[in-house]
């Protein structure tokens, strides 16, 4: 009657030196490779996505599975890139220090983050609800679709930008289990957001896509028309982030974020040109951080103390 028992345990064992092992051994390397400092970028439009669905602050059971389906479905989709692009990564001079080229993590370690990381993200959207459940393996396709599209098409950064985008419209099916178009306007504004600050972190990377016959937009159109571009697409954010105040009803403090962004958009693209690029890191991550987490937080208090009549 003890078999039962011991299998369970010989089971577990198994799991935690294959698995938990592993990943404690290789925290430093896995962290770098997912860059876990960069969920600051779709995490903040997840929330403002969930608050806008709530009309408030979500329920913590609500809060709790939507973070860790944010979390998870990065890494599966951040470890996948990095196991498209190791023969990519080696030959970069940029990236050839990342943790797969460099010899740091081994390919069959990732691959198991990546499974777990994606069964992670399910299991979390079962935990949310039914429609949530039933449309993680679609918003998984696309998350890992994204890493083979410079190989055949100009537009990756488009589409890079929605696999981000989508976090305002999964978080507030996963309040509201169904989809209101509205929010699709924050979808969109993401989206543009996200492709234009791709384009600006492409530039450095207009030789290498050359030799190695990757597509991308500075590749084809050359950096200074890139750099237009992605003024472009961010004013196609703002344009949408404005409509997103207007249809959603909010206030005043929300109008102050969309002009807040317009800012830091500006700083951003002052610091970029088409003869230096050498702050071209602080543009792309500090600078977007920053644009994420200022957008949300006057979201946030609009939708906390506009209606409330407490501003």
């Amino acid at each position: 009657m003890q078999q039962p028992f011991v299998t369970r345990g010989w089971a577990v064992r198994f799991f935690f030196y294959n698995s938990c092992v592993p990943l404690v051994k290789n925290l430093q390397a896995t962290l770098e490779m997912i860059k876990w400092e960069h969920s600051v970028f779709a995490l903040p439009f997840a929330l403002c996505g969930a608050m806008l669905a709530a009309h408030g602050v979500p329920s913590a059971h609500q809060l709790t599975w939507i973070l860790i389906a944010m979390i998870a479905a990065r890494s599966a989709a951040m470890s996948f890139n990095r196991l498209a692009d190791a023969s990519l990564d080696a030959a970069n001079p940029r990236t050839k220090a990342r943790a797969i080229p460099a010899g740091l993590l081994k390919p069959g370690f990732v691959w198991k983050f990546v499974v777990i990381s994606a069964a992670i993200f399910v299991a979390a959207s079962w935990e949310l609800n039914r429609v949530a459940f039933m449309l993680s393996p679609i918003a998984l396709v696309v998350l890992l679709l994204y890493s083979y599209t410079k190989r055949w098409t100009r537009w990756s950064h488009v589409v890079l930008g929605f696999a981000l985008g989508m976090a305002p419209a999964a978080a507030w099916i996963a309040v509201r289990g169904s989809l209101d178009p509205r929010i699709l306007l924050l979808t969109g504004a993401v989206t543009f957001w996200v492709a234009g600050f791709d384009v600006l972190y492409a530039c450095q990377d207009f030789d290498f896509d050359q030799q190695a016959g990757l597509h991308s937009i500075p590749r084809y159109c050359g950096i200074g028309n890139a750099l237009w571009i992605a003024r472009v697409l961010h004013l196609c954010m703002l344009l949408l982030l404005a409509a997103v105040i207007w249809m959603f009803g909010l206030g005043t403090l929300a109008m102050l974020g969309v002009c807040a962004v317009f800012i830091l958009l500006a700083y951003e693209h002052s610091l970029v040109s088409a003869d230096d690029l050498s702050k071209l890191n602080a543009a792309f991550f500090t600078m977007n951080g920053v644009i994420a987490i200022v957008f949300f937080v006057f979201v946030a208090f609009d939708l906390l103390f506009h209606g409330s009549g407490k501003i």
